[in-house]
């Protein structure tokens, strides 16, 4: 007998998007607002702060855990509060924030790079949200907003940056200057999901008067100063923290569930932070705060978005007139160090590359590459056996970056081994298509009722909602198998589910149905939501049929179910039996 669970449907508070392992995402937002909730919440050690809901208390109870084992030690923490801002879980920079006094004593060595850029603050505003999220478990309901802050810096064209997470599920923007006393209307004009950047701008052109906008500097080198500016925990003065670049690598981006590159830094960054630039000694803005790592072993260490993925972002834009996204190479690979696997694959001595284990099917290079194919070369980049390809003098870094500096649509050339023969190929670049998504990109949630059975397609917000931040531990084995390793067959596949069961006397027997994947209607396999409400709608047979997954069936009077369907909805005030994402 399969085990069942039945779900509390109590609110919860808002949970951040993302996650990674040891990080904390600084979603230097705060709730300004919310003056009590001035704690964070850490997912799998990358937080971002959201300003959090007011109903903590009401939280549903701890479900026991179908997942994974559930790890223990380091970097792991089981925080309660309400977090702060709604975005990826990264908690704040702690300690060591610096604020600018006036000139009255000497200025430390190490305070000197925070004097030299002050002309430049001027162009760091401070982001006002008021934030409504959608509920994922009751998809036709939104839940309570919330407010929240953080920092942002002006930019040519009037134009201003900030974090994706410090506006996601926006319903108000409003940004005040340095010294002002106005909050002025902004309007959004993109979110870019992945980078966790967002780009704004305000009709009034009083707001744009006596500021110039920030100039772009080139990627900084290790060791070189940096000076992050913003308003953290919800101050209404400029802060300025210091410090040196430690560290250039491919980084675990919460929000955006992506990896890009990123800097490392060791400047104090705060809850509010998050938007705010990141200058060097010239003034020129080499980055954008939004993480820091939250670690009992570490202190102080940051990261940066660089101005290259800065760059890709506003360039899409400007190209596209919308975010497109950064492409990927649809293909999971693995490292060639092994000197006999690489024997065994028909690698000469000179010959380094990795190889292919299996390529998505929706990808554009699923017609021309095959698996146990080995990457040799990428844009006439050579590949090495651990993945890597030349960076800067004495760096390297994973060829994923050469990818990231790509657009969507672009054509990169690729070098494969096959069969010990070398083949080039030209391959047009995409996005990446999930079966479970990160992100709905700011949509609400589709769902279908009928006999009260409600179904919804899995999305990691969803498993979010439903089993709290540590979903990949709690969430049933099959989701999580389908979340980690399975790949879409089709572009408009979806991962359909049973979330729940609105008992009424047509339903009785199947109360306890929840979060199972629908495998079929009427022997017919489910493709996606549309598809199966389409189906059901439409359907003239006497019964219908729902295979469900672990060999489950559900079997309703099609005449009976459709009627009954009506009294549901209205016994639980619903005003559609689906989204308006399906109607059309």
């Amino acid at each position: 007998m399969v085990e069942t669970r039945k779900r509390s449907r109590k609110p919860r508070a808002p949970a951040s998007t993302t996650e990674a392992v040891d990080l904390e995402y600084s979603n230097a937002t705060n709730a300004a607002e919310n003056a009590q909730n001035d704690g964070f919440i850490s997912e799998n050690n990358l937080v971002s702060t959201a300003a959090a809901e007011n109903e903590v208390e009401n939280q549903p109870p701890k479900r026991r855990g179908r997942g994974r084992q559930r790890k223990s030690g380091l970097g792991h923490t089981e925080d309660t509060e309400p977090h702060v801002a709604a975005s990826p879980e990264r908690r704040p920079y702690q300690n060591g924030g610096v604020v600018l006094e006036p000139p009255s004593q000497p200025v430390a060595n190490w305070e000197s790079a925070a004097a030299r850029v002050v002309p430049a603050m001027d162009a760091v505003v401070k982001v006002f949200c008021v934030h409504t999220e959608p509920n994922y478990s009751l998809p036709w309901q939104r839940k309570r907003q919330y407010s929240s802050s953080s920092s942002g810096f002006i930019i040519g064209g009037k134009r201003v940056l900030t974090n994706a997470h410090s506006v996601e599920h926006y319903t108000q923007v409003k940004l005040k200057k340095r010294g002002s006393d106005i909050k002025y209307l902004a309007t959004v004009l993109s979110i870019g999901t992945e980078c966790d950047i967002a780009m704004l701008t305000v009709e009034d052109d009083e707001f744009w008067e006596g500021v110039s906008p920030v100039d772009f500097g080139d990627l900084p080198a290790l060791q070189d100063a940096v000076t992050v500016v913003g308003y953290p925990i919800g101050g209404d003065t400029i802060s300025v923290t210091s410090g040196v670049v430690s560290r250039i690598e491919i980084l675990s981006y919460v929000h955006g569930s992506t990896e890009l590159l990123g800097l490392q830094i060791d400047a104090a960054i705060n809850s509010g932070n998050s938007g705010g630039p990141a200058f060097n000694d010239n003034r020129k803005c080499v980055g954008i705060a939004f993480q820091s790592l939250k670690h009992e072993d570490a202190e102080n260490i940051g990261y940066v978005i660089p101005t290259p993925v800065i760059m890709h972002f506003i360039q899409d834009y400007e190209k596209n007139g919308a975010y497109t996204g950064f492409p990927v190479l649809g293909v999971e690979w693995q490292k060639m160090e092994n000197p006999d696997l690489r024997l065994a694959m028909g690698m000469k001595a000179d010959q380094k590359g990795v190889l292919i284990r299996r390529i998505e099917p929706t990808a554009p290079e699923s017609n021309l590459l095959k698996p146990s194919d080995i990457i040799l070369n990428f844009d006439g980049v050579k590949v090495a056996n651990d993945g890597t390809v030349p960076f800067r003098h004495g760096e390297r870094i994973g060829f994923s970056y050469l990818v990231s500096q790509k657009y969507t649509g672009d054509i990169a050339s690729v070098k494969v081994l096959r069969n010990s023969k070398i083949l080039s190929y030209d391959i047009k670049l995409a996005t990446h298509k999930k079966l479970i998504p990160a992100h709905t990109s700011g949509k609400p949630p589709s769902y279908y009722i009928i006999a009260g059975f409600v179904f919804t397609a899995v999305t990691v917000p969803y498993l979010r909602s439903e089993y709290g931040k540590d979903y990949e531990f709690d969430a049933p084995v099959k989701l999580l198998d389908k979340h980690l390793h399975a790949m879409s067959q089709s572009t408009d596949e979806q991962l359909v589910v049973v979330s729940q069961v609105l008992v009424a006397d047509i339903n009785i027997g199947y109360e306890e149905i929840v979060n199972t994947q629908v495998i079929a209607f009427n022997g017919k396999p489910v493709r996606n939501l549309k598809n199966l409400a389409k189906m059901v709608d439409s359907c003239k047979d006497k019964y219908l049929r729902f295979d469900l997954e672990y060999q489950q069936i559900v079997v309703l009077q099609t005449k009976d179910a459709k009627a009954a369907t009506l009294d549901i909805l209205t016994t639980h005030c619903i005003s559609s039996a689906m989204s308006d994402d399906l109607m059309s």
